[in-house]
């Protein structure tokens, strides 16, 4: 029996009610205005995501101007502070300064439209965002390549950054975001296999950022012609190239393993949902977890192809299961699988299903503390992860491989 749904929009007290009684009930709840300012200031105080990064009193000054639920309130706010700093730069003497004013305010930007830019005014915060990141940008040593890669009648666009002191085309990161992080902040991350001589490539995932296409089951075609235009880069070593991603963004990794195994030398997934995370039962049972800091169902809608409420979501949700589109047992390149115990929102069976498939063992690195992607508050934080696991992996990866790590 297909399962029906029916959605009631309890605007007044923040309530979504999911029922039909005889197959389903479930409350989802988000938190109000008060508690999502609180919670904010605390993960600004621990440097806990999305709030990584942050100054503390920036977001105190940020929340101060917040006292509805309202995106474009709430990205008016985040705004108003980044713009001072964005002023500030623009007189600044020293380039320097000027880069770290810039890159203050696109932190700014950039959490005024998380978790996504679902209006006016949390699309007006993306685009200076970006502006902002580029400006930044202009200080990066080795610098920053913009790259637009035509696709379909449009265009990705993606950012790529080459080794110093490149002697021969040299190995390639190409990593992308989740469901609500940006390919600026993943560039961020990978900022540190450079001077091993690792190029990087970021790409907005589908359905993100300025992705050209929404998530269907094959929207992987995107990232495909990523790989097209890297492997035609004389700069770039086509046999060694590296997919990474993170979160939804560990759903193409997980897929591009097998997909696009002969062009690939490996590939990280950092909480890969596989199979029963896209099912209709858990995708409506995880819209309530406090682990997401607020809006986790307009997150969600916004990145689906044809989607524009919750019945469809739980309707559509399942047909991007790996299992359901006949993947799993295919043949994989070699896989770095990450993953927190405590996640609340990729399931670790789908995790344990990915890591018994396919033909070949994969590494897995899981902590039993951890929550989405493997993170702590203290300890296994987003950089230490990257930085004491997931870099460690490809460098020693590459190295497997036959070729040599740049030294200091």
């Amino acid at each position: 029996m297909k399962l029906q749904f029916k959605l009631l929009i309890l605007a007044c007290t923040g309530l979504w009610a999911l029922c039909n009684c005889n197959v389903l009930f479930a409350q989802v709840t988000d938190r109000n205005i008060d508690e999502i300012k609180a919670e904010s200031l605390l993960r600004a105080q621990r440097g806990a995501y999305p709030l990584g990064g942050l100054d503390v009193e920036d977001v105190q000054k940020g929340l101060a101007l917040i006292k509805t639920r309202s995106p474009d309130e709430w990205a008016q706010a985040w705004i108003h502070v980044a713009d001072q700093y964005v002023e500030q730069a623009k007189t600044a003497k020293d380039p320097q300064a000027a880069s770290q004013l810039y890159k203050r305010a696109w932190r700014l930007y950039y959490f005024g439209q998380w978790p996504a830019p679902t209006s006016k005014g949390k699309q007006v915060a993306y685009e200076k965002a970006l502006n902002a990141y580029l400006q930044y940008a202009k200080s990066f040593d080795p610098p920053l390549e913009l790259v637009k890669i035509p696709f379909e009648g449009k265009e990705i666009t993606g950012y790529l950054r080459l080794p110093k002191n490149m002697k021969a085309p040299v190995p390639l990161v190409f990593a992308v975001n989740g469901l609500d992080s940006r390919k600026e902040t993943v560039f961020e991350s990978y900022s540190e296999i450079l001077p091993k001589g690792v190029a990087v490539f970021v790409t907005d995932g589908p359905g993100t950022g300025q992705a050209p296409v929404k998530v269907s089951p094959n929207a992987e075609r995107m990232l495909s012609a990523c790989i097209d235009y890297l492997i035609q880069r004389k700069e770039i070593d086509a046999k060694r190239i590296i997919f990474s991603g993170v979160s939804f963004g560990a759903y193409w990794g997980a897929k591009m393993a097998i997909v696009e195994k002969s062009r690939l030398l490996g590939s990280v997934a950092q909480s890969p949902p596989v199979d029963q995370t896209f099912s209709s039962e858990f995708v409506a049972k995880k819209l309530s977890t406090p682990e997401y800091l607020f809006d986790y169902l307009p997150a969600s809608l916004n990145v689906y192809e044809g989607v524009s409420n919750l019945e469809q979501l739980l309707a559509f949700a399942p047909k991007m299961s790996l299992k359901a589109q006949g993947l799993l047992d295919k043949p994989t390149t070699q896989m770095l699988v990450l993953a927190g115990a405590k996640d609340s929102q990729v399931l670790l069976s789908d995790v344990q299903m990915l890591m018994s498939s396919g033909d070949r063992p994969k590494d897995f690195w899981v902590n039993p503390q951890g929550g989405h992607l493997g993170r702590e508050v203290k300890g296994w934080t987003d950089p230490v992860i990257f930085s004491k696991v997931i870099i460690p992996w490809e460098l020693r990866l590459l190295e497997n491989s036959g070729w040599t790590p740049l030294t200091p």
